[in-house]
């Protein structure tokens, strides 16, 4: 069986996975865990919770891990978890996931966003920090906006509270930081890149195209079966 973990990053993941993978909705804390006892053989982290409820544990990816699952991540909470437990066999896919593995990019509210919930699709109601900083990337690249204003552009942004950084909050604070930042803001915005959203279809590929059976092979590391976890795991 193979299990994907989506929500905002991906909120069609359902219609691309067809019938081949069951899509759960964003992961918390024993997810990861019962789906590996349901049978899972390979996993793929893209959303989880964070803010009200207890996050997607580590202890329960090295358990899967251990026990021969391949477990995958990308995007958002799962680029997190692959960064932190790739050393032990979890698989990062994708930019975001290198960012956070490089250390490029090291703090989690950068991937975070406010979302309507799943019954409206998970509409995005935030702008990711991530997302904005790969769309200034690609048009310093491309020529388009000259290095210094996006570094002036990413501090306006970086001090913005993470839920409420959305197009108008951005535009305001670089308007009065900078009133030359009016010029280009609405390329800025027009040139938008998902980043998150491609690396979560990059994850469905990778998953789809995984063995659909557990390894038998060990794993050159010893899962410990800690009290806590004996009293969190059934």
């Amino acid at each position: 069986m193979k299990v994907i973990f989506a929500g905002p990053s991906l909120p069609d993941a359902a219609s691309l996975c067809g019938a081949s993978i069951v899509v759960h909705p964003p992961a918390v804390q024993g997810d990861i865990l019962r789906a590996i006892l349901d049978g899972a053989s390979v996993i793929g982290l893209i959303d989880g919770n964070f803010e009200y409820t207890a996050p997607v544990w580590h202890k329960e990816i090295l358990y899967g891990l251990a026990e021969g699952v391949s477990i995958f991540g990308s995007s958002s909470m799962g680029a997190l978890r692959a960064a932190e437990c790739q050393t032990f066999g979890m698989v990062g896919i994708g930019e975001v996931y290198q960012r956070y593995s490089t250390g490029e990019t090291v703090d989690d509210s950068d991937v975070a966003l406010v979302h309507a919930p799943a019954e409206l699709g998970y509409a995005p109601l935030s702008i990711p920090m991530v997302n904005l900083l790969v769309t200034l990337e690609h048009l310093v690249a491309a020529g388009r906006v000259p290095r210094e204003q996006l570094d002036e552009l990413k501090s306006v942004a970086e001090r913005i509270f993470y839920k409420e950084r959305t197009w108008e909050s951005i535009a305001t604070a670089a308007r009065l930081h900078n009133p030359a930042f009016e010029a280009f803001f609405e390329e800025v915005r027009a040139s938008f890149i998902d980043i998150k959203r491609a690396d979560a279809l990059a994850l469905i590929h990778a998953v789809a195209n995984a063995v659909g059976q557990r390894s038998e092979t060990k794993p050159s590391w010893v899962f410990h079966s800690t009290s806590m976890w004996k009293s969190l795991s059934p």
